[in-house]
């Protein structure tokens, strides 16, 4: 039996990837890091929660390994699994694994999403014990100072069968994100699309009008990644009510009569 050669210099992020705090969470999460402390992000989708991963992993310059989760994760996924290569039995890590071995930051995004006999396997992580059980090895993987245990949720689409259980919740130092303040948020939306400051500011107005629908006919408003992606298209020349049609009314809802009431919206913006 042979392992996988771990190259943790595949998740190193070289470049400073743009970010802007809007608060204090920069402060929160180096403390925690330098305390061993796992982190929990919650925020609603498209908020900067990826992005700020991003960043503290470089800033740290730690390896970042990301999981998106889903129904279908299972606990081998995370940890490793036994596969048979070239007639040879070959033990392969899972992301949860290599990011122990390397002492790097392991990002579960969206937690509630993979299933609850799943999420269990890195309570013994998140705790004082920091160690992950390899059944399958019948190994105890200790995890250096240098690992941490970052995970997101989205509290807006919490229900009872996709909440974050106490016992996992009761770990982790909290972070809370939200859209940034009007000022910053076209700032951002500038800064990543190279439009005119004009034009973000009637986004950032149009996406507050989106937002004020959460709740009576929309899930979700329209995030800042939205934004981004309709100023993207109006720099490559598409009229600010067509890109705003494409890129955020269509992926906000697929329901009529609020796809009509967003486009009025945008209408009435631009």
């Amino acid at each position: 039996m042979t392992a996988q050669v771990l190259k943790p210099e595949e998740y190193f992020i070289t470049e400073e990837p743009y970010y802007e705090p809007v608060g204090n969470e920069i402060e929160v999460f180096e403390a925690a890091w330098d305390n061993q402390l796992p982190v929990l992000l919650k925020g609603p989708t498209g908020c900067g929660k990826t992005r700020f991963m991003e960043h503290m992993a470089w800033r740290l310059k730690r390896p970042l390994i990301t999981v998106s989760c889903h129904d279908d994760l299972t606990a081998s996924d995370l940890v490793g699994r036994f596969l048979i290569r070239g007639g040879e039995t070959v033990w392969v890590d899972g992301p949860l694994s290599r990011a122990v071995r390397a002492g790097g930051i392991c990002y579960l995004d969206e937690i509630v999403e993979a299933r609850k006999d799943t999420t269990v396997v890195i309570h013994p992580l998140a705790d004082d014990r920091r160690v992950l059980p390899m059944e399958k090895l019948g190994e105890l993987l200790e995890a250096g100072d240098d690992f941490c245990m970052a995970i997101s949720y989205n509290p807006g689409y919490q229900s009872v069968l996709k909440d974050l259980k106490q016992s996992t919740r009761q770990r982790f130092v909290a972070l809370e994100f939200d859209y940034p303040s009007p000022e910053l948020e076209a700032k951002i939306i500038v800064r990543e699309s190279g439009i005119e400051p004009p034009l973000a500011e009637q986004l950032v107005k149009f996406a507050q009008m989106t937002r004020n629908l959460k709740g009576s006919g929309l899930e979700e408003g329209a995030s800042t990644r939205l934004l981004v992606h309709a100023a993207k298209l109006v720099k490559s020349g598409i009229d600010p009510v067509a890109a705003c049609r494409s890129s955020i009314a269509q992926a906000l809802t697929d329901d009529e009569e609020m796809l009509a009431a967003v486009n009025e919206l945008s209408a009435s913006v631009f």
